[in-house]
């Protein structure tokens, strides 16, 4: 990266606070290693601009050109930025950053270049893996951030915005955990509201079915709304990619488990079973359904090996995400391939996709999701943590749970329905009978 900033001043020296103005960050190919350096943020964009437009042209240097530029790229400026060092964090290997305020970010994020390789690669690969050094920040806020993003494969390009953002962490290690564990976040991401609170209920405890509520460090609600379909079914195998038109409403109550390890044995029996049964089971499952070579590997022994490798595992601090996912306007379509129809029962597909299709307006869902803590060590996107994974397996549950449900509502109306004419004919009889005799 290269990072040019246009002044540094010390404002608060009692508390050791450095204050960067106008701050250009880039990320392009052929800028050689990372360097910092005081200047103007203007004439920075300007350079970046022109050897972009070099690079698209075939015109650069021939050993410029040797970075395939197979990563996120992005362009930004930054009003200002204040930090608070820690030598303290430094010397221990959680990097000298303490403290970070971040306003006025703007931009492009650009993804235009990153190309996938063509055989199946797990996406929990591409998890980051700790170096010393990795930053820890104790407390982040930003402010008024807007990016515009370009995605591959002809994806039109889109905005996303963050009014607010304050986070009682940020680790670079589990970062997308951290900022889905934030204070307070709001903004807009293609034009759909989003924001993360504190969840507020009526009742001052917890409800006795999350057990003791020591075992549990925050309770969070995650909403965002007309969020566009095309945002999830892009590359997803399950429900969302049969999906092709409409927009989702997404809520979601999430409670955090606590740090300390103290907190495990505060956990009742039972909770912990059903916790424990479920991630088995959808771990199973994902892991056969979104591997295509293992999707024919659903036997008893290879159950049994499973859960024995998965036993071994003695985190027992769990995330709970219970979602409530509106569909709005949605139509889908039955998919073409089988091989997209890996871990479902094909004989309910055509049921739920014309139960899709016949909801004209409003379709709700409901659903569980229980991962394992450590699931988001290393993880930065939705996707590496295999919550994307299992978003998909739940709300393709409750979709098969509320089609059996009509059908068998159906079958429940005829029969009354049948039912009643019978007794109908059969007053309709005795009447005649009766005036004949």
């Amino acid at each position: 990266m290269k990072v040019v900033f246009e002044s540094a001043v010390v404002p608060k020296w009692k508390n050791g606070v450095i204050s960067f103005a106008n701050v250009f960050v880039s990320r392009r190919p052929g800028q050689g290693p990372s360097k910092v350096s005081k200047g103007s943020s203007l004439t920075a964009a300007a350079a970046a601009a022109a050897k972009r437009q070099a690079d698209q042209d075939g015109s650069a240097e021939p050993e410029e050109l040797e970075d395939d530029g197979n990563y996120t790229q992005f362009d930004v400026t930054l009003d200002s930025v204040n930090v608070t060092l820690s030598f303290a964090k430094w010397w221990n290997g959680k990097g000298p950053l303490k403290d970070v305020e971040i306003k006025g970010v703007r931009g492009v994020l650009d993804r235009t270049h990153v190309v996938w390789p063509d055989e199946y690669v797990d996406p929990r690969l591409y998890k980051h893996e700790h170096n010393v050094g990795d930053f820890e920040i104790e407390n982040f806020k930003m402010e008024d951030l807007l990016l515009t993003i370009h995605q591959p494969g002809g994806f039109r390009p889109y905005s996303v915005s963050v009014y607010t953002c304050e986070l009682p962490q940020l680790r670079k290690q589990w970062l997308f955990y951290d900022f889905l564990s934030a204070n307070q976040m709001s903004g807009s991401f293609d034009g759909s509201l989003f924001n993360i609170h504190p969840h507020q209920s009526h009742s001052p405890s917890h409800n006795s079915e999350y057990g003791n509520p020591d075992v549990w460090k925050k309770h969070s609600r995650m909403r965002i709304d007309g969020l566009k379909i095309d945002h999830l079914n892009r590359g997803v195998e399950g429900l969302f990619g049969w999906i092709y038109e409409g927009n989702v409403d997404i809520v979601a109550d999430i409670m955090f488990p606590a740090d300390s390890d103290e907190s495990i044995g505060k956990v009742m029996s039972d909770l912990y079973d059903r916790l424990e049964a479920t991630v088995t089971s959808n771990r199973y499952r994902n892991f056969l359904e979104n591997n295509p070579y293992t999707a024919d590997l659903d036997t008893p022994e290879q159950r049994a090996a499973f859960e024995a490798q998965n036993a071994i595992d003695h985190e027992k601090r769990f995330l709970i995400m219970d979602m409530k996912v509106h569909l709005n306007d949605v139509r889908a379509a039955v998919p073409l391939f089988t091989r997209d129809l890996s871990y479902i029962n094909q004989a309910l597909i055509r049921p739920i996709v014309a139960y899709i299709n016949s909801r004209k307006t409003f379709i709700p869902i409901n659903c569980r999701i229980v991962k394992k803590a450590h699931e988001f060590d290393g993880s930065w996107t939705i996707y590496d943590c295999g919550l994307m994974e299992d978003l998909s397996a739940e709300t393709y549950d409750a979709f098969a749970k509320d089609v059996t449900d009509s059908q068998a509502r159906m079958r429940r109306f005829k029969k009354v329905g049948i039912w009643s004419i019978s007794l109908a004919l059969q007053a309709l009889f005795m009447t005649m009978s009766g005036s004949v005799a």
